[in-house]
């Protein structure tokens, strides 16, 4: 009985502190702004005839704001156009044709009615996070000596009511060769085309190579109410090998990262956001990862192969970068495992049907928290012979406490007589001291993989269920879950034997309070679904327990 009681304990307190190194982890932090030096260098890699550095635009100091309006640069006659869909607005310099903020008007910052669209890219004083693309190699417009200067025709857009596309048209010339760079966005889309359109008028070849890299600092987002947790934080990339393949600043501190793809992408990661270059996905693209010499920045971009124009022809050169939310069906329509950016960890093939099962729920409730409620009704009963026979061995435990007792008392002084008489006491009353253990340990993977899909579903922000639960992704206001969690867990304990041995038992009577302290910061939709499954596992409990005690 010990030591079934011991392995039941130990795999409680494992998941415990697990969910308690994880929120530790990534416990959000308040963001202490960075003064950035005056300018940078960003290094593209070596293409075809080679390349040198691109000159990162110079930036004015301009005063602390919840999100400034991005910095204009100084390079001669550059400036900021504003282009405008239902879901994004977009600011990019004509110096360069870099996407320098980025605002998903279909995300408000808080609940607050009004409240302004959440920013994902911005170029500011004191927070560096942008889209560059540009040609490199024998007839680049991007060299050492500096940007492409690009004409635009007005300094909005905006997508007209009646219009489900907007192009915006940046063009340059390099004597009689024609550059025009095209964004290309769609109505409900966070996907934007970037194509390079070269028209060739003159009587040489022209060469150069389309590059896309994201820039940005190794600053945390803001973090909501200051408590909580977050995921990962930094560069995403697939690769040959890897499928998904995660790279942190501080990996990238220590040494860059370079692969070659057909296809392919690179992302920049965040809680419930991402952004990420496409290259085009029939070329074999080289990617480069690394941090950049000046400054705290980071660079993480593709190279595609050079592309030759003969005299008299026009190409088109095309890139996609994709900046919204973490949308894992439109990830995975964009290109081939973009989707896994949606990190469940290595419990992914679990989570993936939990979330899809959890999204047709919610397309016939409407709502994400009564969606959670009966996900976690329809796991329970999906396990339901399973926690029975937990539920009857731990009955039948109960039941035989008092024999056990006896034996304990009259073989205390020797353990190896008592193991005796406990394993034939077993055998006699055709108990399994681990039937209570093994049926939990089982389900864990599912519990912990329906964990990762609450808290990573971009669905659940800002999401509410009922009354004071506002916001399923940040915990509750008034704490009414975790206490009630805790009560519930506190109620399973009556409802299993009690371990004979007074430390174990102090143990089962801290956890209630221990896990009520932990659950109190973590996301509403979490705890939901904890208190759920324990009112559950009470009612079946009990009932198993009535059963086997009204035996006699």
């Amino acid at each position: 009985m010990d030591w079934q009681r011991n392995v039941l304990i130990v795999a409680i307190v494992a998941v415990l502190a697990l969910l308690f190194i994880r929120w530790n982890e990534f416990r959000a932090e308040r963001i202490v702004a960075q003064a950035p030096a005056a300018s940078d260098q960003i290094v593209v890699p070596e293409v075809a005839s080679g390349a040198g550095q691109m000159p990162l635009p110079q930036s004015q100091a301009i005063p602390s704001a919840t999100e400034p309006e991005p910095e204009e640069s100084t390079a001669p006659s550059s400036r900021l156009v504003t282009v405008t869909t239902d879901s994004l607005d977009i600011v990019i310099d004509t110096y360069g044709g870099d996407i320098v903020r980025a605002a998903l008007l279909k995300f408000p910052r808080t609940q607050e009615e009004g409240a302004a669209p959440t920013v994902i890219l911005n170029r500011t004083h004191d927070h560096t996070y942008i889209a560059q693309s540009g040609l490199i190699g024998r007839n680049g417009t991007d060299t050492n000596q500096g940007r492409a200067q690009f004409t635009v025709a007005a300094d909005s857009f905006r997508l007209a009511p009646d219009a489900d596309v907007l192009t915006l048209d940046l063009v340059t010339n390099q004597g009689d060769v024609k550059i025009t760079k095209q964004f290309v966005l769609r109505r409900g889309d966070y996907l934007v085309d970037v194509n390079y359109i070269v028209e060739n008028h003159g009587q040489s070849p022209w060469q150069a190579a389309v590059f896309g890299q994201i820039q940005r600092d190794d600053r945390e987002p803001p973090a909501g109410d200051g408590v909580g947790m977050k995921p990962f934080l930094g560069a995403a990339i697939t690769t040959p090998d890897t499928n998904y393949k995660k790279v942190s600043f501080k990996d990238l501190r220590d040494s860059e990262f370079k692969t070659e793809k057909t296809g392919g992408w690179v992302a920049m990661a965040q809680h419930y956001f991402l952004s990420a270059w496409i290259p085009d996905q029939s070329a074999s693209n080289s990617f480069t990862l690394r941090k950049l010499a000046q400054r705290n920045l980071y660079a993480f971009g593709f190279i595609s192969p050079v592309v030759e124009v003969a005299p008299g022809q026009t190409a088109v050169l095309p890139s996609s970068f994709y900046v919204g939310p973490k949308d894992q069906y439109r990830l995975a329509d964009i290109s081939p495992h973009l989707d896994l950016t949606v990190d469940y960890g290595w419990l992914w093939w679990i989570a993936k049907p939990i979330f899809y099962v959890m999204t047709l729920i919610h397309s016939l409730v409407g709502n994400w928290g009564w969606s959670i409620i009966l996900l976690t009704v329809l796991i329970k009963l999906a396990f339901f012979k399973l926690s029975a026979a937990s539920y009857r061995s731990m009955a039948k435990m109960r039941k035989l406490q008092p024999e056990m007792a006896r034996l304990k008392d009259l073989y205390g002084d020797d353990r190896q007589k008592l193991s005796q008489e406990m394993m034939a006491f077993y055998k006699k009353e055709k108990v399994n001291p681990l039937g209570g253990c093994l049926p939990i340990l089982v389900q864990m993977p599912v519990f912990i993989a329906l964990y990762w899909v609450l808290f990573e579903s971009v669905e659940l922000r800002q999401a509410p269920w009922i009354l004071w639960i506002t916001d399923l992704s940040v915990k509750d206001p008034y704490f009414v879950l975790p206490v009630l969690n805790g009560l519930c867990m506190y109620v399973t304990t009556l409802l299993q034997p009690m371990p004979p041995d007074p430390m174990q038992a102090k143990v089962m009577k801290i956890m209630p309070v221990a896990f009520s302290f932990l659950f109190a910061f973590f996301p509403a939709g979490l705890v939901l679904y904890w208190t759920v499954n324990s009112l559950l596992s009470i009612a079946q409990q009990w009932y198993i327990t009535r059963k086997i005690e009204a035996r006699g």
